[in-house]
């Protein structure tokens, strides 16, 4: 019969292989290396939310942590199916580059995946996706507002309320 502090060795042990096991289940976009196949990159994880042709023949897949992370990753692949680059752009500057008037519906889901909401106000006619980002450590959101036709209107900041928030009591 093993002692209780054997077990508590071979437990401790156990639960630091397993979580091994699952650290190495699930890949990190961010920890990809250039020069990856693209058939590993879908292997460790899964098919891309969205992928975009590029000149050359290349590819960017869009990898999304919507609705309850914060995180967009672009994976840019050449015309070998070979990783180039990973860049995360769920971010302020990012959006900033939407051009209102000229974007629209598809060139946002293209860049940015599915929003994390999909709301609407009752003084903008139209639909408004809502992207979780963080900034500088701030929890805040990115609204797109995407008139009925399909085309980017504006893009606006908030901070992400809080469900600890006292402020409205």
């Amino acid at each position: 019969m093993l002692h209780r502090p054997v077990l508590a060795v071979w437990g401790r042990w156990a639960a630091v292989a397993a979580a091994t096991l699952a650290l190495t289940a699930c890949m990190v976009p961010q920890w990809q290396k250039p020069g990856t196949p693209a058939a590993a990159i879908v292997a460790g994880m899964g098919q891309p939310q969205v992928k975009v042709p590029l000149e050359g023949g290349g590819e960017r897949w869009v990898y999304s942590r919507q609705p309850a992370g914060q995180q967009v990753y672009h994976m840019v692949f050449d015309a070998q199916q070979r990783l180039q680059s990973v860049e995360q752009v769920l971010d302020e500057a990012h959006f900033q580059r939407l051009r209102p008037g000229h974007d629209n519906r598809e060139s946002v889901h293209r860049y940015f995946g599915k929003p994390a909401l999909l709301e609407g106000v009752g003084n903008f006619k139209g639909d408004i996706w809502t992207y979780r980002i963080q900034q500088n450590g701030i929890d805040r959101q990115a609204h797109v507002f995407i008139d009925p036709q399909g085309v980017v209107q504006r893009i606006m900041f908030t901070d992400e309320p809080r469900q600890d928030d006292d402020r409205g009591r």
